[in-house]
């Protein structure tokens, strides 16, 4: 779908506002809507959500999902300023899914229903229905033995050669 600069301008617009209003239930799904996101019924957008603003028209979120805070979906990838013809590719989030705050869901992904994802999880698949999708759980993984900051400074290469595997 191609759209006219003003249009495109305030695709933009709406999408930087419904960022920061309030309304995750109500004004930020309307003003989405308004930019061509596609969504169910009962949709939470969290603040500080980035939803593609070149392709908006390429996002699908069904009922009941909920998006964390911070979280950005790329419904495209391409270099420059016009879509060759035979993008396709786009985001779809199917109904019942939790999306943690700080996740990035990637062009050509598709969550299914009842899914959830795991806060701070960079989606580059496909997530099956039902399943809990996201990193391992952090852990330590080595002893510091010189930290690295000392006296104000930023020591790297000594806190690099001082780390010690567990």
């Amino acid at each position: 779908m191609r759209t006219t600069m003003s249009g495109r301008i305030m695709q933009r617009v709406l999408g930087k506002l419904a960022m920061i209003v309030p309304g995750g239930y109500s004004l930020r799904p309307w003003l989405h809507k308004l930019r061509g996101v596609r969504m169910g019924k009962n949709v939470w957008i969290s603040q500080l959500v980035y939803l593609d603003d070149q392709h908006p028209e390429m996002i699908e979120l069904g009922d009941n999902v909920t998006i964390g805070l911070r979280c950005t979906i790329f419904a495209h990838f391409y270099l420059g300023d016009h879509a060759p013809d035979d993008v396709k590719s786009g985001v779809v989030v199917g109904k019942d899914v939790f999306v943690g705050p700080n996740c990035t869901i990637l062009h050509g992904v598709t969550i299914g229903e009842g899914a959830v994802v795991v806060a701070g999880s960079v989606v580059t698949r496909n997530v099956p229905p039902g399943v809990l999708y996201g990193p391992p759980a952090a852990e330590p993984l080595a002893r510091i033995t010189h930290p690295l900051t000392e006296n104000g400074q930023v020591q790297y290469q000594k806190f690099l050669f001082g780390l010690k595997k567990l």
